[in-house]
């Protein structure tokens, strides 16, 4: 059994990002043309365009502001005219900003977490879901996380909106599961990426060392590939009749 996306198209938001980079390639694998969307990171943005050209699939680099309804608007007429309506949309971007506990963040920092796990989704739902909806068929995907259902010290900002972005996702999945959409999401753990591997020459199994790493069940943390694995499935026909679903991948961190 294989996974086949020939012929379909994919937006994946924060596409340049750590764990965005490799669901591009992972969807590109399989066939799927890719809108590689980024914010700032316009090298890492062609590099991927030009990886994913040598497997055959079309792709194009568009930068945006997934937190604007003008920018996302002309993101999916761009995509549009150029690859054709996105059967797979996958929200990966979010804004970053340092932890704090909730009486010191700065109240900048909740909105920002709100505009790029809520309204991102809002947004790109309100864009992309009709023609979805239209074509009978769609995937629509969300990444969260692990800390939305751990809850600890200082991640109340990103936690909350995280949280926010479930109840979103589930009522969404009610709402347009009749016309052929699913809407998933997908709750990585602390994950290995690029950036472990350049700041860190361990080996994959010393990475399990870290206290984080002891007390997940697997006793070790993931990977980005691993992460890319979920939403490919999540994206393909395997789960035809998945949705509404939140799946943690952790290594059993948690479990629901």
């Amino acid at each position: 059994m294989e996974i086949n996306l020939k012929g379909k198209v994919a937006l994946i938001t924060g596409a340049t990002g750590q764990l965005g980079r490799v669901m591009a390639r992972t969807l590109a694998s399989c066939g799927a043309d890719i809108a590689v969307c980024y914010n700032k990171n316009s090298s890492m943005a062609d590099r991927l365009i030009n990886e994913i050209k040598t497997m055959s699939c079309r792709a194009i680099a568009i930068q945006a502001d997934i937190t604007s309804e003008d920018s996302v608007n002309l993101m999916r007429d761009k995509i549009k005219a150029e690859l054709g309506d996105p059967n797979i949309v996958v929200n990966n971007a979010v804004i970053q900003y340092e932890w704090k506990s909730i009486l010191e963040q700065n109240l900048i920092d909740f909105q920002g977490q709100f505009d790029s796990c809520i309204m991102q989704s809002v947004l790109t739902a309100k864009a992309f879901i009709p023609a979805m909806a239209a074509n009978g068929s769609g995937r629509f995907i969300g990444i969260n996380t692990e800390c939305s259902a751990l809850c600890d010290f200082n991640t109340g900002a990103y936690a909350s909106a995280k949280r926010g972005m479930d109840g979103l996702y589930r009522v969404l999945a009610k709402e347009i599961g009749a016309k052929g959409v699913t809407v998933n999401q997908v709750a990585p753990g602390w994950t290995i990426s690029d950036k472990d591997r350049k700041e860190n020459t361990k080996d994959h199994g010393e990475f399990s060392e870290s206290p984080y790493a002891k007390s997940v069940p697997l006793s070790r943390r993931g990977t980005d590939q691993e992460i890319a694995n979920v939403v490919l499935f999540l994206a393909s026909d395997l789960a035809s009749f998945v949705t509404g679903v939140c799946i943690p991948v952790s290594g059993g961190n948690v479990m629901v």
